[in-house]
């Protein structure tokens, strides 16, 4: 796949609806032999990258296709976020959507793109890759290149680690996925929390006919319980809003579960069945027939794994029993729905590596690691101390 030496390599903004279409496609042409790549649905990526994500209400952006003899070969952005500058004065911006043919050539100029942009805007330092942000796709794929992504994770190609490194980025974090059996066997040891804690604590299913209340709850939870965790960014009200909009035709109540302590909320779990395994065959597409297909298979409950996309547990009680409690809780009330979807494996995505405590409570219940994502970073200029 590399072009001929005579062939330049032009990088080229995305400035009109022809380019944006190319822009979301090119994966198409980068992942044609991976078998395990599932191509996510173009209008909701048009979505994603147009003025209506309520994310550009505090994110600039820019983005670019790389060419060679009129073939696109390549493609990635550059994002400014100004929620995170705000809790993080260190100068960061982000890349993303990091897609490439094997070339270093084209890798390079793709990274030195983006660079130059965020050096422009007087950013000191890249990290990435973020697709848009760390409450979206977040990592670039290093380990479990053998299964495909579940819905919302990315996938990746083996050498597009070695284009970063090539290019002076440093590992800053891995984002680890577990596996988990939806029907697990509880552990003693967890059997016996479950029964010290029955008492005080209850978990309940989402009250779909209070929406708005609802979903207010699970965002404040989530923003609180990640608060601490390594380069939290938290979501908006629109953004949570505008992700409950999405999911609340795919996901039943019984996928979404709060924990209370005395009647007060304090843990959340989000499950979401697994699209990716529905749309594979759809290339992306929902017309003409595409949309039937999608609608008769949510119907009939054609997934059988899922995805735990949000969880958390609120700050206060983290250093306690209560939040192992919740945690198990919380985790054991998605085995029925589970069960009743067909279901058979569930993917716990993401956890960050230094996140003993919860690792710890996974292991626990028999989850194992099966697929890694990893961070990168880069300093642009050279700092004076």
């Amino acid at each position: 796949m590399t072009p001929p030496k005579h062939d330049p390599i032009k990088i080229t903004p995305v400035t009109t609806r022809q380019l944006r279409s190319t822009f979301i496609h090119l994966p198409r042409f980068i992942f044609k032999n991976d078998r395990q790549w599932v191509s996510p649905i173009s209008l909701e990526r048009r979505i994603h990258l147009s003025r209506y994500n309520p994310y550009f209400s505090h994110a600039i952006w820019n983005s670019w296709v790389a060419f060679s003899n009129d073939q696109a070969v390549g493609r990635i952005s550059a994002q400014i976020d100004q929620l995170y500058l705000d809790q993080y004065p260190d100068k960061t911006g982000f890349f993303g959507f990091f897609d490439a043919i094997d070339n270093p050539h084209v890798a390079k100029q793709l990274l030195t793109t983006a660079e130059q942009w965020l050096t422009q805007q007087g950013m000191n330092y890249v990290r990435g890759p973020f697709s848009l942000s760390i409450n979206d796709e977040s990592g670039l794929l290093v380990n479990g290149f053998d299964t495909s992504p579940s819905f919302m994770m990315g996938h990746a190609l083996p050498y597009y680690q070695n284009h970063l490194l090539e290019n002076d980025y440093k590992s800053v974090k891995d984002l680890l996925v577990y596996k988990l059996a939806s029907q697990f066997q509880i552990p003693r040891n967890m059997q016996l929390l479950l029964s010290k804690a029955t008492d005080s604590i209850t978990v309940r299913p989402l009250r779909s006919k209070q929406l708005a209340s609802e979903f207010r709850i699970l965002r404040e939870i989530f923003n609180d319980a990640w608060s601490d965790n390594w380069g939290f960014v938290p979501f908006t009200e629109d953004e949570f809003d505008e992700m409950g909009k999405q999911l609340k035709y795919i996901v039943d109540d019984d996928f979404v579960q709060i924990a209370e302590l005395d009647g007060q909320p304090i843990g959340m779990i989000v499950m979401l069945p697994n699209l990716n395994e529905i749309i594979a065959d759809l290339d992306g597409k929902l017309f003409p027939t595409g949309w039937f297909k999608l609608i008769w298979r949510l119907k009939t409950h054609a997934m059988k794994t899922g995805r735990v996309a949000l969880m958390g547990v609120r700050k206060e009680y983290q250093n306690n029993i209560i939040a192992a409690a919740a945690s198990f809780m919380l985790i054991n009330s998605l085995r029925e729905p589970a069960r009743r979807w067909g279901i058979e494996e569930v993917e716990l995505s993401w956890i960050l590596e230094d996140n003993i405590r919860m690792r710890n409570i996974l292991e626990t219940i028999g989850c194992t690691i099966y697929k890694t994502y990893r961070i990168y970073e880069k300093q642009l200029i050279s700092i004076e101390t």
